[in-house]
């Protein structure tokens, strides 16, 4: 019997995708299109906190044939709004998998839709930029669907939504140093990253005053990787603008651009995003070019460091967009990559002991 398409894709310029549905039933939502270059890793995908309010394409071709495992997740409720991928695999084969894609994506409300041509559908975020796009079931006219997109604004809480709602501490084997690390979306590589370095994390809320994170008496402060327009966490914003000079401070991705903006100066929007495993990026201090995992579609603004103390570290080399910032003199520094990425790759691991090495010559000066 021949497989009819069940499923479609209407994004905001008139683009109209048919699929199959996969994962949970569409509902009508209406999300961000983005789109991911990376050939491995769409658990860790899936599961992270940054893709709220998202629909990500997979450029890979082949996803959810190694199935999904209980040790690879980025967080506990995977928040992403949907899954866009050419051919979908329900019968994974591998020793770790527990279960499939699909039906993790059932169980919490994730929409899949596979089948379509995701080279074209690229070539299009590509072109055109990030879009909004709806995922409905076929039967949807287009014109019904462009109408509900022309009406339905993307959320701007995506923060809010992921962070975390009280205090939590991780606890490090051997612990060395205790971080306070401010959640705009954290990921769980993050803390293990931290932890195997006899860090214990102390994680709290994303609007947590800096007079109550000074009260946890941390060695230093991180400030993680989060969805959405970093513009959107003024409070956050503030918060390290009130901790700078306390102790040393460490930012990934969303906290890269949160401590820019704390220190006065810009971000911007890009065209379509930075999402893969394989961006080159040039270290300014040591000439040496990483491999990095990439998640995030605002950068910083070059011209506005200008006015700040914050010194550029690291560019990307397919743009030349900023990659990395500090001030050595308050001790603080960020990085637009993820250097906890896994899959990796593992060039910028160094990262974390930079991190441990800033925390450790603040107590000898103590």
């Amino acid at each position: 019997m021949e497989r009819r398409p069940d499923r479609k894709l209407i994004l905001e310029s008139g683009e109209e995708y048919l699929g199959y549905g996969f994962g949970a039933p569409a509902d009508g939502r209406v999300l961000e299109l983005v789109f991911n270059t990376s050939m491995t890793g769409y658990q860790e995908i899936m599961s992270d906190p940054s893709y709220k309010y998202q629909a990500v394409v997979m450029s890979y071709p082949l996803i959810g044939n190694y199935g999904m495992n209980n040790e690879d997740y980025e967080s506990d409720i995977p928040a992403i709004g949907a899954f866009i991928v050419r051919e979908y695999n329900d019968r994974p084969s591998n020793f770790r998998s527990v279960e499939s894609l699909g039906s993790v994506m059932k169980r919490y409300g994730i929409p899949g839709i596979e089948g379509i041509d995701t080279r074209r559908l690229v070539r299009s975020v590509r072109d055109k930029g990030n879009r909004k796009a709806l995922i409905a079931n076929c039967d949807t006219p287009l014109e019904k669907g462009l109408e509900i997109l022309k009406e339905t604004d993307i959320p701007r809480d995506a923060v809010s939504r992921v962070s975390k709602r009280a205090v939590k501490i991780y606890l490090a084997d051997k612990e060395r140093y205790r971080v306070a690390a401010i959640d705009c979306g954290m990921k769980k590589n993050i803390l293990r990253s931290l932890n195997d370095r006899g860090v214990t994390v102390i994680a709290v809320p994303w609007n947590t005053r800096a007079e109550d994170i000074m009260e946890l008496y941390p060695d230093g402060i991180f400030i993680s990787n989060g969805p959405g327009d970093p513009e959107d966490v003024r409070e956050t914003v503030e918060t390290v603008g009130k901790l700078i000079g306390t102790c040393p401070i460490f930012g990934i991705c969303l906290g890269n651009q949160i401590i820019a903006l704390a220190y006065g100066a810009k971000t911007y929007k890009l065209k379509f995003g930075h999402r893969g495993g394989n961006h080159p990026v040039l270290n300014l201090e040591t000439g040496k070019i990483e491999i990095t995992s990439q998640n995030h579609s605002y950068a910083v603004d070059p011209k506005s460091l200008e006015k700040t103390p914050l010194a550029i570290t690291h560019v990307n080399l397919l743009d030349n967009t900023v990659e990395g910032v500090k001030c050595e003199g308050d001790r603080v520094f960020g990085v637009q990559y993820h250097p906890e990425s896994a899959p990796g790759p593992l060039d910028s691991g160094y990262l974390f002991d930079s991190f441990i090495k800033l925390m450790e010559e603040e107590r000898k000066n103590a």
